[in-house]
């Protein structure tokens, strides 16, 4: 299983640049991640939502370059699906059953992702209805993706 990580803005923090190595080798014993990391737009101070709407737009084209034809895209959205991570698990199991080798998360800037990326995800996942920083939600889906092979795999970790 190939695992992309498609994210927007680089990670500065020293910890988190730790914790994503870390959960990175973890996960070299069940899949093949690779984890792309995109220049995000500068929001001024008080933008417009049109400001808002063109930047979403700009960072959406540069996350659309990056996904290929044979890519089932998970979009991280507020809007998406709520998953525990049991059902994370099977959903990346299922994934692979049906022949989606390729998952693609896609992790949007500090305004989100514009409706093209959204209307190219094959499915939409919520990880809380609470705001995250997308740097931090990088972590976050990492662990998860981490625990989900561990249940998958019948090993101790998820409790």
């Amino acid at each position: 299983m190939n695992i992309h990580i498609i994210c927007v803005g680089k990670l500065k923090e020293k910890y988190l640049k730790e914790a994503i190595a870390e959960y990175s080798k973890r996960l070299s014993k069940y899949c093949k991640l690779t984890i792309l990391e995109l220049q995000d737009e500068k929001t001024p101070d008080k933008c417009s939502l049109n400001e808002e709407k063109q930047i979403k737009i700009k960072e959406g084209m540069k996350i659309l370059k990056h996904i290929k034809d044979n890519m089932f895209v998970i979009a991280l959205d507020l809007k998406g699906k709520t998953l525990s991570s049991e059902e994370l698990s099977d959903f990346i199991k299922d994934s692979s059953l049906k022949g989606n080798s390729n998952l693609a998360f896609v992790i949007g800037g500090s305004l989100g992702l514009s409706p093209d990326v959204l209307s190219r995800a094959n499915f939409k996942l919520c990880f809380s209805k609470m705001t995250f920083p997308h740097q931090l939600m990088r972590v976050i889906l990492l662990e998860q993706i981490y625990r989900g092979y561990r249940i998958i795999n019948g090993e101790p970790y998820h409790k």
